[in-house]
């Protein structure tokens, strides 16, 4: 295979780059963001409970019942729903992910310019730059980067590449600008081999989907035992044929399983993505919307999140009263500098009026562990801009009361000087000076006061995690709304780890904080058994984001952010976070409340089941008559409340509450048969309305339940002390149980 090398100045030509496609040596992407419409197709079709169904369906057509098969047409129906909601929210999804997808930066026939990271093709010349997530393992072949590989290590280091050495894809840029080459493509590249990609795959925590799992796992083990002896008890029964046995046992089974309960979850939990899509917002993780809702502590970085992301220079102050100098030398920091933080382009766009121009020797990039870049100019010096404390050092104290004054209204830097070079490994020089202060401002956004009431009227603690000085920072939190905003600590003082736990739940402002500090202050919240989100857009809050329970990241932020985090706000507005906290929350609860209605057929079904495996009575269902009792008491309204607005906070473990809700209608649907069929052996009710007796008091039961849930809770959105919207629902189920127990009960063998 040929290869090419490129002019860094040119790159490859229209006619190289042609020829690499004609050879499909072009960029891909190994991984799926969505499922794919095949994969839905077979999850959604070929499940545990539809082949239990369909073995169902031909027993009851084997002994010629049709009428007794209608559940095969509720469970039809169930699925279509659920995959006809799924493929519509992947289609949506995957319009969003093009919406937020990455970009290259290439140099091609000597023009720069962005293409999609799927066009790349083998030695395309990329630059990169601070935030960048590196998407094919490429060499550098000029400058020099910090590069963060935790994405495929789990080693939250930064590594120094230079020229010749090769970054791998997965990895993002913390610092520093280069122009590599691009050696592997698709899956030749390391992290296509080691099967994990650019974004981390952590495991799912979803305590629905590990209930449903734990409820799943329990009938898969019981159902078959359980039909088998309930089939020949049935059958040995005095006067019983073997049509009666496959019917009542068939009815029994079909009743324990809950076979619209997880089609149902997947497709509210698909509705909440399509809806979630309209306020701009990608779901990269579908059982994120749960963990959201769960939320009790949001962590915010300040820049881009509270603020709008760019900064002004307000003022700057020479120590040594030579405003002049101090702005030439500004002005060559800003012309030379590789760096495109906001600070520097806050500098970049205040200072740009050389009168003396500098030869650069040497530059550092800012790194968020340093806070600090500088450059080393011929015959000149070291310049260095950045936090006082970590630039000073040791000085520091001397010049602490005059900072702390700047601090109160601004983000202050701190320009100083150095006749030295910088030391190994790119440290600060020696003999450092001070010249100067930088005051600068950062823009608040207009809607964060609004969003931050928000939070705190649905009992949120919001917390910010920033690696400003704290001071400035608890003045922003002051000013936006953030209760206890006066608790600030400076991270950079913490010299005990083991403090770390009580800091992170008594502080509400933390500055100065380090990329490993605010990983370790969400794994701190998390030992005090808090649920943790954590917004972010830059490359520091990368190890943080990893960490959260759910992660938010801006669409304007790094690359690396957005490969990682669960959700991406397109268009980077911090107001969007009530509208995903509430779909959550009417999620969640909205398949708590409906996941209840099917337990309740579960629990009875499988105790009586079980009950009359030793009562030598007939089972006193048809399937056709559990037919009409789901759909009444489970099938339209659990979909109908599914879609209800609901904004309540959640509360307890998901499957405790569900049971909860379920079994003391499940046993009451248990005892009310017991006793009719005590009735029964006693000759008190007749054989011919056993039968219809069980079925009229099962349903009552299931609609008693329905009932429980019209009364609502009083909120801001409601003064009325029930829903209008519940109660219509149940009266129509009564009215829709009652037309099937009179006009059609011929047909239910009423």
């Amino acid at each position: 295979m040929k290869r090419y090398e490129p002019n860094l100045d040119i790159g490859l030509t229209s006619e190289q780059v042609q020829d690499r496609i004609n050879n499909n040596l072009i960029n891909y992407d190994t991984s799926a963001p969505t499922k794919s419409i095949k994969q839905i197709l077979f999850e959604n079709f070929f499940t545990l409970f539809n082949f239990l169904n369909l073995i169902f369906a031909i027993a009851i057509f084997s002994v010629g019942s049709y009428k007794n098969m209608t559940f095969l047409l509720i469970v039809s129906l169930n699925t279509a729903i659920s995959t006809i909601q799924e493929i519509h929210s992947k289609r949506v999804v995957d319009k969003l992910s093009i919406m937020a997808s990455n970009k290259a930066k290439v140099i091609r026939n000597g023009k720069k310019e962005e293409i999609d990271i799927n066009n790349l093709v083998l030695d395309d010349l990329i630059e990169f730059s601070t935030g960048n997530q590196v998407m094919t393992d490429s060499i550098i072949k000029q400058g020099t980067v910090l590069v963060n590989e935790s994405c495929i290590t789990g080693e939250p280091d930064s590594i120094t590449k230079k020229c010749g050495d090769m970054i791998l894809s997965g990895s993002y840029i913390i610092s520093g600008k280069c122009i590599a080459k691009v050696e592997h493509i698709g899956n030749d590249n390391y992290t296509a081999q080691i099967s994990s990609g650019a974004k981390l795959i952590k495991k799912t925590k979803s305590e629905i989907m590990h209930s449903l799992n734990k409820i799943i796992k329990f009938l898969t083990f019981a159902i078959v035992p359980i039909g088998i002896a309930l089939f020949c008890s049935q059958l040995n029964l005095e006067g019983a044929t073997y049509h009666d046995a496959v019917i009542k046992t068939v009815a029994a089974l079909i009743g324990m399983i809950p076979e619209g309960l997880i089609l149902l979850t997947s497709t509210v939990l698909a509705v909440s993505v399509t809806r979630l899509s309209r306020s701009k917002v990608l779901v990269q993780d579908l059982y994120c919307i749960e963990t959201l809702a769960r939320v009790d502590t949001l962590c915010l970085d300040k820049t881009g999140t509270l603020t709008e992301g760019t900064m002004e220079v307000k003022d700057y102050i020479s120590n040594e009263e030579n405003k002049k100098e101090m702005e030439n030398i500004l002005s060559n920091i800003s012309k030379f500098s590789e760096d495109e933080n906001s600070t520097i382009m806050a500098i970049k766009d205040k200072f740009c009026n050389i009168t003396t121009e500098f030869i650069p020797n040497k530059k550092v990039a800012f790194s968020s562990e340093t806070k600090w870049s500088g450059i080393n100019f011929k015959d000149v010096g070291t310049y260095i801009i950045g936090a006082p404390e970590f630039v000073l050092k040791e000085n520091f104290k001397q010049y602490k009361e005059q900072i702390e004054n700047y601090s109160k209204d601004y983000r202050v830097l701190i320009l100083a000087h150095s006749t030295s070079d910088f030391g190994r490994n790119n440290n600060l020089p020696e003999n450092i000076k001070l010249i100067g202060y930088v005051l600068i401002l950062d823009k608040i956004r207009k809607e964060a006061s609004t969003t931050i009431k928000y939070f705190n009227r649905q009992g949120v603690t919001v917390k910010i995690i920033s690696g400003d000085n704290p001071i400035t920072v608890s003045k922003i939190a002051k000013r936006v709304g953030i209760k206890n905003s006066e608790k600030y600590f400076d991270m950079s003082t913490l010299d005990d780890d083991t403090k770390l736990k009580d800091i992170a739940l008594n502080y509400c402002i933390f500055g100065r904080v380090s990329p490993t500090q605010k990983k370790e202050l969400i794994k701190a919240l998390q030992e005090n058994g808090k649920t943790v989100a954590m917004t972010g857009d830059g490359v520091n809050d990368v190890l943080a984001l990893k960490e959260s329970d759910c992660s938010i990241a801006m669409a304007n932020g790094s690359d690396a952010t957005k490969n990682i985090s669960k959700l991406v706000l397109l268009d980077s507005n911090f107001a969007s976070m009530p509208k995903i906290v509430s779909e959550g929350r009417r999620t969640i609860n909205n398949i708590q409340r409906s996941a209840s209605l099917f337990l309740v057929k579960t629990i009875y079904s499988s105790l009586l089941a079980i009950m009359f495996l030793f009562m030598h009575e007939k089972y006193p269902f048809i399937p056709i008559q559990l037919s009409l009792i789901s759909v009444v008491t489970i099938g339209i309204p659990s979909f109908m409340l599914a879609l209800e607005p609901n904004k309540e906070r959640i509360k307890g473990n998901f499957l405790k509450n569900v049971i909860s809700k379920a079994l003391p209608t499940g046993l009451l649907a248990v005892i009310s048969i017991i006793l009719i069929t005590i009735l029964k052996k006693y000759n008190i009710i007749s054989e011919e309305s056993f039968s219809s007796l069980c079925v009229k008091s099962t349903g009552t039961c299931g609609l008693l339940l329905l009932l429980t849930f019209i009364p609502t809770r009083k909120s801001e959105d409601t003064k009325m002390p029930i829903s209008i919207y519940r109660l219509a629902l149940t009266i129509a189920m009564v009215a829709l149980f009652t037309t099937g127990l009179t006009i059609f009960k011929g047909f239910f063998n009423i």
